[in-house]
């Protein structure tokens, strides 16, 4: 069957969207200013619509879609390389952003990454065909993280997430492994910055770059590793 779906995305002006995109490597295949301004992305089977709209405020935008990959590591360095080019760092926060490349509770290995026009796109690649979520770890700290990734990015609420992991490395009576210590720490620098609390994010990622790992544990954290040092700008 021929069928296939084209998600067509708001934004306040189209120009701003489009040298984004355009540092990812997207092609411009349509553009027109008048009687509405309307524009279209493509980047191998990615097609994307925009439309202008007069008072749209994209800092409050629910827009999404979804982009199915086979490649999802390839696609984020490669987007991850192109963002540091055209802005001289990779955006983290704010309007554009790139999220963290990690793996979720529901079988999937995705990022977040939200346009100039407030349009989040989730870029994932299956690795479980059971699409449902995984039950919550029953250690204290596996769930915590657990709970903390899911308010950070699929409820977008950096604030629940924070008070999480805060909870929890306040206990006493338990403690993180090196590697659950670094993988909250990095998670709670992360939701810090995006709630422009930088005295938090800084004392974060000064802790989480102490936290000493054996070879294999370094291997096993690498997506955190790697956001650890895009947080460190």
């Amino acid at each position: 069957m021929g069928e296939k779906t084209v998600p067509i995305l708001p934004c306040r002006t189209i120009q701003p969207v489009l040298d984004f995109y355009g540092a990812l490597g997207f092609e411009v295949t349509f553009q027109q200013k008048s009687p509405n301004p309307y524009a279209v992305v493509a980047r191998g089977g990615i097609q994307l619509h925009f439309f202008g709209m007069k008072g749209y405020e994209p800092a409050e935008s629910y827009s999404t879609c979804y982009i199915e990959t086979d490649d999802v590591d390839g696609l984020h360095e490669t987007f991850r390389a192109g963002l540091k080019a055209a802005y001289g760092r990779v955006p983290i926060r704010g309007l554009p952003r790139l999220g963290a490349l990690k793996d979720t509770s529901h079988g999937v290995r995705q990022f977040l990454m939200t346009d100039p026009g407030g349009n989040c796109l989730r870029i994932g690649q299956r690795t479980s065909q059971d699409p449902h979520h995984r039950p919550a770890p029953k250690e204290t700290f596996l769930r915590a993280l657990h709970h903390a990734a899911l308010l950070a990015d699929s409820r977008d609420d950096p604030e629940g997430a924070a008070k999480i992991i805060d909870r929890v490395l306040r206990m006493e009576d338990e403690r993180p492994t090196p590697v659950q210590l670094l993988r909250l720490l990095v998670l709670r620098a992360d939701v810090a910055g995006r709630l422009g609390d930088e005295e938090t994010a800084a004392s974060a990622r000064a802790k989480a770059a102490a936290v000493r790992l054996t070879a294999g544990e370094r291997e096993s954290v690498r997506d955190d590793l790697e956001r650890l040092e895009e947080l460190r700008g």
